[in-house]
């Protein structure tokens, strides 16, 4: 392994292409302690050190943006924008058939999905930037400390302008944000998104346990940190599990020449939707409080028997109606996203339109029916093993007083797996390339 290791840094390419990668990293990471224009940076830090715990409608894009989006920094709104502006464009494949042609046209149909994914994420970045603001404005964006001054004046100049300035500072800041992405993916190592996000959860690693071990102990921690690497290694096997459904292609005559002949399999992973389906149900979840919180009665007045409803079941995640309905949606939406990006039914066509077929299946309408069949039974575990995931944060909020956004659980470890697992392969490829060995055995 150390040998191994050795050799990326006796690689002269591996070895630039990964130091281009941290210099980015480090650059993203130093964005997100810079404060937008006419914000308070010591009104910020006194609330962050006195807030018990985020507010959980905040708590999903404060872990994309590793922290910055309640330090009101120039990164403020992190990757989420492409995020969902990339499942946006994704999701309308199935809506436009104009996006499914460009989809299946090849590299020049999908650039131009591409560059549709850029132009809405500045979209999404002025209205998140905008509601952000007048959040932070209002003094609602710490509300565990409503009673600190400081939470209520964090926005040093009210003028239009000033406003202005701020929304377009943190929207160029997320376009920034893609474009480091972009060159990590063209001129470093691994996916460029994918690692920033990467960064930005890991990022919250030390805080989450510190806090633990603060709050409960050196046994709590030592327990926690067992039981983690417990969860890693049970996520990396299932994240690895896949059903290979065997296709043998038939031998064709073109002149002298025999094409075909071998036989090859079509992977279908047990975690076929990744971590969608947790981001689809969290933001889901999130729209009730969000609805409850602006309608919030005035000093004095009792609030509507809906909004108290709302306030006491669906805002944090002790309650087990919560985790229950979180459960529940990540089960659906996993069901969901499954069938829009695999299609049997083309897969079948393809399969038969160069002459492949799966042994005692015939090609056609039945291989279709067999793989929708194949897959709807491999969702199943896959889509338990999601929520069940999903709820670890959730439990230890309840069990350790650990925040929602708990290291070893939700959409942090399956990320921090996922990108893991993909970055170490393509290491391994490039060594494979140039030393005839790789990184893994």
């Amino acid at each position: 392994m150390f040998r191994a290791v050795a050799r990326i840094f006796r690689t002269p390419d591996l070895r630039r292409k990964i130091g281009f990668t941290l210099g980015i990293v480090a650059l993203f990471r130093l964005g997100s302690f810079i404060p937008a224009p006419f914000v308070d940076f010591g009104n910020v830090q006194v609330c962050l050190a006195s807030n018990a715990g985020t507010n959980g409608l905040y708590d999903l894009v404060n872990l994309f943006s590793g922290g910055a989006l309640l330090q009101l920094s120039i990164f403020a709104l992190g990757i989420m924008p492409y995020i969902t502006a990339s499942i946006i464009v994704q999701l309308l494949r199935v809506v436009i058939p104009h996006f499914e042609t460009l989809y299946k046209e090849g590299q020049a149909g999908q650039s131009r999905l591409t560059q549709y994914t850029r132009y809405l994420t500045i979209a999404l970045g002025v209205l998140q930037s905008t509601t952000l603001i007048t959040v932070a404005r209002s003094g609602a964006l710490f509300p565990s400390n409503t009673g600190v001054a400081e939470c209520s004046q964090l926005i040093t100049n009210d003028a239009w302008y000033a406003i202005m300035l701020m929304v377009i500072t943190m929207t160029a800041g997320t376009g920034l944000i893609m474009w480091m992405g972009e060159l990590i993916t063209e001129r470093g190592i691994g996916n460029g998104m994918s690692l920033l996000i990467f960064t930005s959860i890991s990022a919250r690693f030390p805080d989450a346990l510190w806090a633990i071990q603060t709050n409960k102990g050196i046994e709590i921690f030592l327990l926690v940190i067992a039981i983690g690497v417990v969860i890693m290694g049970l996520v990396v096997f299932v994240e690895q599990s896949q059903r290979r459904i065997p296709v043998q292609y038939a031998k064709r005559m073109v002149g002298r020449r025999t094409y075909g002949g071998n036989n090859t399999y079509i992977p279908i992973k047990v975690n076929m939707a990744g971590v969608v389906p947790v981001i689809f149900a969290s933001s889901l979840l999130y729209l009730p409080a969000l609805i409850a919180q602006f309608n919030q009665p005035k000093a004095g007045e009792t609030p509507a028997a809906w909004v108290t409803w709302i306030s006491n079941y669906l805002t944090k995640g002790d309650h087990p109606l919560y985790m229950l309905l979180y459960f529940l949606l990540i089960v659906g939406f996993t069901y969901f996203y499954v069938a829009i990006t695999f299609n049997p039914e083309e897969v079948a066509d393809n399969m038969k339109k160069y002459g492949g077929f799966i042994p005692g299946i015939r090609a056609g309408r039945p291989t279709a029916e067999y793989l929708d069949y194949v897959l709807t039974r491999v969702t199943l575990p896959g889509s338990l093993y999601l929520g069940l995931i999903a709820l670890i944060p959730l439990i230890a909020f309840v069990w350790v007083g650990a925040n929602q956004n708990f290291p070893f659980g939700g959409a942090s470890i399956l990320i921090i797996v996922g990108v893991g697992l993909e970055t170490v392969k393509q290491i391994d490829s490039q060594l494979q390339q140039r030393h005839y060995e790789g990184l893994l055995r």
